[in-house]
């Protein structure tokens, strides 16, 4: 009984191999590195290849959107953010005044009370009731 060889004749496939990693070697490069400036370069030279280059060029260019829109949005959660920490500083400011208002009126009342009453006994050490 003869074994079927599992090997398997295929074309050279070694070339297209280094040219896959070579193109995915590429994107990365392109993915790591996107400066403002050069975005309308790579839209030129996405648009010249085949259409896996398109693809893989609309990829890196959405990937570049979203770290755009997320470093915006985190500055306006930041700023978000920092507006309501002043607001709370603002309104603790406000109430410590208030606070402090009334403490300084609640004194102000305790002495006109004290002050009543010693009319009150002068008046009634007086004689002078109705």
């Amino acid at each position: 009984m003869e074994r079927p060889s599992l090997e398997i004749n295929l074309p050279d496939t070694h070339e297209e191999g280094k040219l896959y990693v070579v193109d995915s070697l590429n994107n990365l490069n392109k993915l790591n590195v996107c400066p403002d400036g050069s975005q309308h370069a790579l839209d030129e030279e996405e648009y010249t290849g085949d259409t896996g280059e398109n693809t893989a060029g609309s990829n890196v260019r959405n990937q570049c959107l979203f770290f755009v829109t997320f470093i915006l949005t985190l500055i306006v959660s930041l700023a978000l953010v920092s507006f309501v920490i002043f607001l709370i500083i603002q309104t603790r400011n406000k109430m410590d005044q208030i606070s402090s208002r009334l403490i300084s009126e609640k004194k102000n009342i305790e002495e006109l009370k004290k002050m009543n009453n010693m009319i009150l006994k002068h008046l009634n050490q007086s004689g002078i009731k109705k």
